[in-house]
């Protein structure tokens, strides 16, 4: 069996400017997370993705993310991408399967913030992919937790992927910061080891966001540099992979 990559994207309202004291309206955080969108529709075009969607964006606009429920997963982002309480998950759930009109059945919490299983269950999901199993220095430091995929209260649980041996972290972040080819050589090495690759990004990534206070290393390659650079991973990962959905990782029968 062919090794998979699971691409995914955070599709959310842009307030990351808000945990750096920049202010932006609910208005400007809208726009940015839907041109962030739009920016990536050749990256939508070419491969199926996972789709973890704040309800509040949904909710401004539920046709795009009905039209995408067509060619890939939506999953759920919980209701908003900073207000959080246990109640969402299952609110968040319902209303993206009202407007995609498929069943929603994966979670990843904003800024994978901690959530307990029971509470996942509970809501309704089968699967959750919450976990950087690394240490990011004032974030989290979850070297204790497996790299790979598990089962923990009854719901499938897909960290998102690092590197053997020392755990460097595969995410949105490094993609942006690391040489491109010593990402591509953790991320074949990942993938050899591993069977299959988490990979993980944002829509807003992809379009100008120089004027929002935001640190050099967030900004760095946005926009359309951005969307070449994870073109050609694509196309390179494509030699030794194919691109799935997470759904299909966590439950195989799944057909998007």
């Amino acid at each position: 069996m062919r090794r998979k990559v699971l691409l995914s994207f955070d599709v959310e309202e842009f307030d990351m400017p808000l945990e750096y004291q920049h202010l932006i309206s609910v208005e400007d955080q809208m726009r940015v997370g839907i041109e962030g969108l739009n920016a990536i529709t050749p990256i939508l075009e070419a491969v199926p993705c996972t789709l973890f969607t704040t309800a509040n964006f949904a909710n401004h606009f539920p046709e795009r993310i009905f039209q995408l429920a067509i060619s890939h997963e939506i999953a759920s982002h919980t209701f908003y991408h900073t207000a959080y309480e246990t109640e969402d998950l299952l609110k968040s759930r319902l209303r993206l399967e009202e407007i995609t009109q498929q069943k929603v059945i994966g979670l990843r919490m904003p800024r994978m913030r901690p959530v307990l299983m029971k509470d996942v269950l509970a809501a309704g999901y089968q699967y959750d992919s919450s976990i950087n199993p690394t240490w990011l220095p004032g974030r989290y430091n979850n070297f204790h937790l497996p790299r790979t995929s598990y089962v923990e209260g009854g719901v499938k649980r897909i960290p998102a992927s690092v590197s053997p041996g020392i755990r460097v972290p595969l995410f949105w972040l490094s993609f942006k910061n690391m040489p491109y080819a010593l990402y591509l050589q953790l991320c074949k090495q990942t993938l050899a080891k591993d069977g299959y690759l988490c990979l993980y990004f944002h829509p807003w990534e992809f379009t100008s966001i120089e004027q929002y206070g935001l640190p050099g290393y967030t900004r760095r390659w946005c926009g359309p540099v951005l969307v070449e650079r994870l073109t050609k991973l694509i196309k390179d990962l494509s030699t030794d992979a194919d691109f799935s959905t997470m759904n299909q990782l966590a439950n195989p029968d799944t057909l998007v």
